[in-house]
């Protein structure tokens, strides 16, 4: 089975597309964690016990790791979250040439799914995309303010770089294992491409803190298969502070599970 048949088992399992974002900023971590050997391990823990029955996937976010006690945190919560049966996705926006992204792509050898960064081309994404097994999120239309400095552009074709982007990312779905990463806050941006590219499952941000449109993001951020995940991160994990954070997580993922799912047919 590849990534996204285990995703669809998962989904079907918890009735759920949430995408719960484990960016465990360490400066929001609650004081009473903070004399732990490993803050950001004892915080995810927390919540990955008060939230696993809601979530589709767990979505860390690589830059908030990158210490020797952050990667230290990060392995313990990648084997915390399977074995509860929950899959990664590793928010690392990788790519590069030659060598390093080579190194970059073992990063799939402790995780499910990424995500990468389209901008150096198909050989730069050609390490992960041999991954059968695993899913490979390509940054398409994301969800920041400024995404349309570079991704709204207009080719000479007419199209949009982001609309080209896609195309190239269905050329690239050989084995079954690509997905795209396109934001609920461009929620006509969302559906043009789910008309474009109708087979590749999408990893939608936006919805909760950034306030992007979640039954857009259902309709068309979801496979005809239902099959598909829709993120927040900080709406969940921060959504209570001091003891007692992690029921209020709790009480995030089932809300925006039962709002997704409103919107699910």
């Amino acid at each position: 089975m590849n990534f996204f048949d285990r995703l669809a088992d998962r989904i079907a399992t918890v009735d759920s597309v949430v995408s719960v974002g484990l960016d465990a900023d360490p400066s929001r971590i609650p004081e009473h964690l903070q004399d732990k050997d490993l803050p950001q391990w004892a915080f995810n823990r927390r919540i990955i016990d008060a939230t696993h029955e809601h979530a589709a996937v767990y979505k860390p976010n690589a830059a908030f790791y990158e210490s020797e006690e952050g990667w230290r945190s990060l392995r313990e919560t990648i084997a915390y979250a399977e074995g509860k049966g929950v899959p990664i996705l590793l928010d690392a926006k990788r790519a590069d040439i030659g060598n390093t992204t080579r190194q970059y792509a073992k990063l799939l050898d402790d995780v499910d799914a990424i995500t990468v960064n389209p901008y150096m081309g198909r050989d730069s994404l050609e390490p992960f995309l041999s991954r059968e097994d695993k899913g490979v999120f390509v940054l398409c239309r994301t969800s920041n303010p400024g995404a349309a400095d570079l991704q709204a552009l207009e080719l000479d074709t007419g199209e949009p770089l982001y609309e080209r982007v896609a195309a190239l990312a269905d050329l690239w779905n050989r084995n079954g294992n690509v997905g795209l990463v396109v934001g609920a806050t461009a929620p006509e941006e969302l559906e043009t491409l789910r008309e474009q590219v109708p087979e590749l499952p999408f990893l939608v941000p936006g919805v909760g803190a950034q306030g992007g449109d979640a039954e857009a993001a259902v309709e068309f951020g979801l496979r005809a298969d239902g099959v598909g995940l829709v993120n927040s991160s900080r709406g969940i994990i921060f959504a209570g502070e001091g003891e007692g954070f992690e029921k209020a997580a709790g009480r995030a993922a089932r809300r925006m599970k039962r709002r997704l799912n409103e919107f699910r047919a």
